[in-house]
């Protein structure tokens, strides 16, 4: 079972890497991708931040479950805004 830190923790890191893509994301729109770096490795983040979420729901009850849930769709619907930008 998933603890309650553990879900904290990775509802941070999820949180985190959404808020960086976001910027990111930003940024992009306005110098037309003068920026790929940064770009690219938000999207590497997004995806662990996915990876991680995915493991942590095999071990979470349904409360936890419902919660790594939302954050999934937050982290999903960043990660194709950031594709349908594009590098």
């Amino acid at each position: 079972m998933a603890t309650r830190h553990s879900v904290d923790e990775c509802l941070e890191q999820c949180q985190s890497a959404i808020d960086y893509a976001q910027e990111q994301y930003k940024d992009a729109a306005r110098q037309e991708h003068n920026n790929a770096g940064n770009f690219s490795k938000s999207q590497l983040m997004l995806e662990d931040a996915y990876n991680e979420l995915d493991k942590l729901l095999l071990s979470a009850n349904e409360q936890q479950r419902e919660q790594l849930h939302r954050m999934r769709l937050q982290l999903q619907q960043m990660q194709n805004s950031m594709i349908l930008l594009g590098p």
